[in-house]
């Protein structure tokens, strides 16, 4: 029998195994069979104690990990020109780990004793065990500029490209990297600003030709004033933020919290779990925890942080980039629920029945250690019966839980009966040289359902807490639709042969009813499209209009505060509601609830309109090498001046104009939403299927011109006597007589 290790040896292999720690594979390792095991688990259990390891399910781990994205100083080079950091923040007591700092090229300069924050890499290198790559430097924050190059006899000068800018700026001839005349590009200040003469920038990025796709979400940014340049103030007080103690907050650093995002997500702001009710008066009830980044801690009232996220409103999504509402410092790292790493956050305790009502529930301010940051693809997979190596060891104590409880709240939510569009969400993926790899249709799994329900119920839990505390928030409100649009949507039912009934009070479950009749026929996608533009636009207020869409009486975003200035008003409010600090809802914040509610629906509207115009503008640009391609799709609009068609492949919209349907005049039902050809009587209404060749592509604008080669299988209108160019008599009426033919054969047909 092997002798039983010490405890440094056996720290030193779950340092080198950390993917398989269990206290199997480290018998196994050491050769410990037997009676030996016992003397193992005594050891392994005393590393415990001492903090050494920690137990993650079956297994042991080094708590002392570097996360992520970590805060670090360089240090100087070593003899051989290798520059190395070390972190700011270590929790060990052994030596904080050796880290290699990988330049790239257009990365600022660093030197010895500057602080970074950076992107951390796991390696097994000879003589260090992180590699880092700059996010940016701490301490400085450069006024960046975008605009064209213009090549000179020495360096050379950038002319902005935003409107407000009347401003050149100089670039000496070692600092133009390279760029080309006409070239997009992006800059920052270098040196002190001077009061004679044209400032100096240093361009650090080249981003091309300025109708590229790269450049793209760029022009956007500019285009509708969306504040992409944090004040040095701002960057001052991030910096200099350090972790959150724990203080009086909850210790809930035992319980299994995950975190489930897109594959590509850079900040985790909400983890959960769940597990079943002990509580026998609840049978088949489940307990469900939702914990959200307590951003409030890091961004208090009227600070610098505070003023640049109210301005910002929001964090702005774009294919390529995101602009986001904090600094990285906080978003990506402090405020970030990362995997291992202890963090700050307001929680909510909720008590669901058996049918996922919510029962009751708690809230808390606390801190939390996610033992896993997943994402929706393996998380269903593993619930599918095919888990990887992360989600295997999660799938009893925490996978199969979440979805227990999911299951129970399917039953609450088709009681409540919210709107239920089927709006496939389309995804743009960029390539490493900026251009658009491919366009496809985001996957939808229970793993998208089961955050969303769960986030649901904390939104709730949030706005019912802060009513029966009295305290002034930022409801999520989403009226019902108008009369005129209402009207409009039972007539395109109708036309569809389906009844939306009327003289009733509207409820979301008259409309799913509707929607359900055209599932799976070829007026499904017509009712989902002409049923959305029937809705009116969500917004914030002060005062409680409910939720129309949710089917809720009371709802208050508090879910996502590194993105959404209105749930970092409303976890101050709740601060504020149970006395959990001096950092909660301010008597400003208060005095101000109304304006501030005005302001962030109007960021919210204008990162919506970034966003579309950067998607429409990267679809013309993949799209620009298919001119003379013919396309199947659905009309999604009509107009006076043609009708919009949706393209099935990429879900790309793009205009027939009327000129070029037929040698006929198409009179325009803005009601009914059509055009009816008065020679032909042909009807085109939203909801048709089409065939159409792309002929124009326009990356700059993002614009799509098409052409109709066929609808509802039939070749487009126009015949002898329209080609010759002769005049037809047309009898009064003659047209509308048509369309009503046409639009009675259709409900025969439905019949």
């Amino acid at each position: 029998m092997n002798p039983i290790p010490s405890k440094a040896e056996i720290l030193a292999w779950i340092a080198d195994h950390p993917g398989a720690a269990a206290k199997r594979d480290i018998a196994k390792a050491f050769g410990i069979k037997g009676a030996a095991r016992i003397e193992l688990k005594r050891i392994l259990k005393e590393l415990e104690e001492d903090g050494a390891i920690e137990r993650r399910r079956r297994s042991f781990r080094d708590p002392t990990k570097l996360p992520p994205v970590a805060m670090l100083t360089v240090l100087a080079p070593d003899r051989d020109g290798d520059v190395f950091a070390r972190p700011v923040e270590w929790q060990g007591e052994d030596p904080a780990p050796r880290v290699l700092f990988i330049a790239k090229k257009g990365d600022a300069a660093v030197g010895e004793g500057d602080r970074i924050l950076a992107k951390i890499t796991e390696v097994a290198g000879e003589d260090h065990g992180y590699e880092a790559r700059l996010i940016r430097k701490l301490g400085t924050n450069p006024h960046r500029i975008l605009g064209i190059f213009r090549k000179g006899a020495e360096g050379g000068r950038i002319v902005p490209i935003d409107k407000g800018a009347d401003l050149e700026w100089m670039v000496a001839a070692g600092a133009t990297l390279d760029a080309r005349d006409g070239e997009l590009v992006e800059a920052e200040q270098s040196g002190p600003k001077v009061r004679m003469g044209l400032p100096r920038a240093r361009i650090v990025d080249r981003l091309g030709d300025p109708t590229a796709p790269r450049a793209v979400s760029l022009i956007a940014i500019h285009q509708h004033g969306i504040p992409d340049d944090f004040p040095d103030d701002a960057i001052a007080e991030a910096d200099g933020a350090k972790p959150a103690p724990l203080g009086d907050r909850e210790d809930l650093c035992h319980l299994p919290f995950v975190t489930i995002d897109p594959a590509d997500a850079r900040d985790h702001d909400d983890a959960c779990l769940a597990h079943a009710d002990d509580d026998p008066k609840n049978e088949g009830g489940h307990i469900v925890w939702v914990a959200i980044a307590d951003v409030a801690h890091y961004v208090t009232p009227q600070s610098a942080l505070d003023r640049e996220a109210r301005r910002r409103g929001n964090s702005t999504y774009f294919p390529d980039r995101v602009v986001p509402m904090l600094p990285e410092r906080l978003s990506g790292d402090l405020c970030s629920l990362h995997e291992g790493v202890v963090r700050p956050v307001l929680a909510v305790w909720m008590k669901l029945d058996a049918k996922g009502r919510k029962v009751s529930h708690r809230f808390t301010r606390a801190m939390i250690r996610s033992v896993a940051s997943l994402n929706y693809t393996e998380v269903q997979a593993a619930q599918d019966g095919q888990p990887n190596d992360r989600c295997a060891p999660l799938m009893e104590p925490v996978i199969a839980p979440l979805y227990a409880a999911y299951e129970a709240t399917k039953t609450a939510r088709a009681m409540r009966q919210p709107l239920d569009l089927d709006l496939p969400e389309r995804r743009i993926e960029i390539g490493e040289d900026g251009h658009v790899k491919s366009v496809a249709f985001r996957d939808r799994f229970d793993a998208h359902r089961l955050i969303e329900e769960f986030m649901i119920l904390a939104n709730v839990a949030a706005a019912e807490e802060l009513i029966r505390l009295r305290r002034p928030l930022l409801f999520r409100v989403h009226e019902e639709p108008s009369p005129e649009k209402l009207d409009a949507l039972r007539e395109v039912a109708e036309a569809s042969g389906f009844t939306l009934a009327k003289g009733q009070v509207l409820k979301t479950s008259h409309l799913n009813r509707l929607l359900a009749q055209a599932e799976g026929t070829e007026f499904d996608e017509l009712l989902n499209i002409s049923t959305l533009r029937s809705m009116t636009q969500a917004y914030y207020h002060p005062e409680n209009f409910g939720h129309f869409g949710l089917a809720l009486k009371s709802y208050a975003h508090f879910t996502s505060p590194i993105r959404r200035y209105s749930d970092l008003i409303v976890h101050r409010a709740l601060i504020l509601g149970h006395g959990w600090g001096k950092d909660g809802l301010s008597p400003a914040d208060i005095e101000t609830l109304e304006e501030t509610a005005t302001h962030i629906s109007e960021t919210e509207r204008r990162s919506m309109a970034a966003e579309r115009d950067t998607t429409d503008r990267y679809l013309a640009a993949y799209l620009a090498d298919r001119v003379g391609n013919e396309f199947a799709g659905r009309i999604s609009g009509v107009t006076r001046f043609g009708c919009f068609v949706r393209l099935d492949e990429t879900g790309a919209d793009g205009l027939i104009p009327i000129r070029t349907i037929g040698r006929e005049f198409f009179h325009y039902d803005a009601n009914a939403q059509t055009l009816t050809g008065a020679d032909s009587g042909l009807v085109i209404g939203i909801g048709q299927r089409v065939t159409v060749r792309l002929a124009e592509a326009v990356p700059v604008t993002g614009g799509l011109m098409l052409e109709l080669l066929e609808i509802e299988g039939q070749g487009r209108p126009g015949g002898a006597q329209a080609k010759r160019g002769k005049r037809v008599m047309r009898r009064p009426g003659a047209a509308k007589a048509k369309a009503g033919k046409l639009k009675r054969k259709v409900e025969r047909r439905r019949r």
